[in-house]
């Protein structure tokens, strides 16, 4: 499986819910059902200061399931989200060994 980071940024009406409903604990359990029902597993789930409001790690079996759990987040309007493929450094070895045939703009 891949690793995946979600950098949420929860809306107005998001914040409300959260208040309303539960608060951190409670949106943690929802990304948590979210995640496994795509076959999944959530490994981190920090709130924070800044640009974005959450932070979650989670493994996919594929591209696709961590695609369709962003979609779903970003449909339902509470918050938006951005993922980040993550690698860990042994996929970086194996990238740095790889040939690629590229040529800089203007050389």
């Amino acid at each position: 499986m891949a690793k995946y980071l979600h950098k949420v940024s929860v809306t107005v009406e998001g914040t409300k819910g959260l208040l309303k409903g539960g608060g951190g604990t409670a949106r943690r359990a929802v990304a948590q059902q979210m995640i496994q029902g795509l076959n999944g597993k959530l490994e981190a789930y920090y709130y924070a200061f800044g640009d974005a409001d959450v932070y979650a790690i989670a493994d996919y079996p594929d591209t696709v399931s961590a695609a369709a759990a962003s979609l779903a987040v970003n449909a339902a309007g509470g918050a938006s989200v951005q993922t980040v493929v993550l690698l860990t450094p042994e996929e970086i070895d194996q990238a740095a060994k790889k040939t690629v045939a590229y040529r800089a703009p203007g050389s």
